[in-house]
């Protein structure tokens, strides 16, 4: 059974003639016929009675009508339904984050998102970066913001963008390194650490660091929130590395790592070249116009703040 053979049976109906109604559908009135029969064929029974001029609903006939309307229906309005979506006037995106990204204002890009496509429905997880990559392998994601443990995404993922951001020290106000500016790994042996665990990306990063410079840290607590990170570093009980724009935002002492510069890369990734998610198309085509209006590379500003003639006392850095 075909839509346009129930919509050729509706058109008999509606219209009264078989005449009336391969005019009303555009064929030739003996297409229509075939497809009536074709039709009565396939149910096993007459649908019309075609003793008299105008044609009459057999019993069958009658029964089919409503389903026959029905799934008509159902048809249009499926099709008005893809056309929204492919027009953008709704739909659902799913997008996953490490919880440190700071490379990008993603509420700000959202809203501005949400701005041009009210009708869009926007998820957001925040996870490990294990978690990201299983969602996106499982289609629970459409994008993710992560920073990858190798140089290779895995197969099946594609990057859209990427940035890299620089790792500097934050310290409590009161600690010894606070107005230093910036140190050597060397000078943090005896430093109490806190630390995200596993699998939260910046970690990675960080243990990377440390053993590239032989630093084994004495870790003082670990924690999966970075509100408490940044909480413990304040009260004193351990300093950390994060990005610096989660310094700045924290309003804590951001001392920059000499030899080596210590950093991280960040990557907008999904699977395939273009989703077939309309929305999740159109969402990455916000994010990655956007990159170029990022926070500038921490790297350029690190250069400016090295200028010999920034006073001692305001060595901290603050960049994004």
């Amino acid at each position: 059974m075909e839509m346009r053979q129930l919509r050729h049976f509706v058109a008999v109906v509606t219209e009264g003639t078989f005449t009336a109604a391969a005019r009303a559908e555009l064929i030739v009135q003996s297409a229509l016929s075939t497809s009536i029969r074709n039709l009565e064929r396939e149910l096993g029974a007459d649908l019309f009675d075609r003793t008299g001029r105008r044609v009459v609903l057999t019993e069958a006939g009658r029964a089919l009508l409503p389903q026959a309307r029905a799934l008509l229906a159902g048809a249009d309005a499926a099709r008005d339904a893809v056309a929204a979506v492919t027009g953008l006037t709704t739909g659902r995106v799913s997008i996953g984050t490490i919880q440190t990204l700071t490379c990008v204002d993603l509420p700000a890009e959202l809203a501005l998102f949400h701005r041009r496509w009210p009708g869009i429905q926007v998820s957001v997880r925040d996870a490990p970066v294990d978690e990201l990559y299983a969602g996106l392998r499982a289609g629970e994601l459409d994008l993710a913001y992560l920073a990858p443990d190798a140089a290779e995404l895995p197969d099946g993922l594609v990057e859209f963008a990427s940035w890299h951001e620089e790792l500097v020290l934050i310290t409590a106000p009161g600690h010894r390194l606070a107005r230093a500016g910036r140190t050597l790994i060397r000078d943090l042996a005896q430093e109490s650490f806190i630390d995200f665990r596993a699998g939260t990306g910046l970690e990675t990063a960080v243990r990377r660091l440390a053993a590239h410079c032989g630093l084994e840290r004495r870790i003082t607590c670990d924690v999966t929130q970075i509100g408490m990170l940044v909480a413990l570093v304040r009260a004193g009980i351990g300093v950390a590395f994060v990005p610096r724009r989660i310094g700045e935002e924290a309003g804590l002492p951001c001392v920059r790592i000499r030899q080596p510069e210590p950093g991280r890369t960040v990557v907008l990734t999904g699977r395939g070249p273009r989703p077939r998610n309309p929305a999740a198309t159109a969402l990455i085509d916000h994010l990655t116009r956007c990159q170029g209006e990022s926070p500038p590379d921490t790297r350029q500003e690190a250069t400016q703040e090295a200028d010999p003639r920034t006073p001692a006392s305001t060595a901290p850095d603050f960049g994004a």
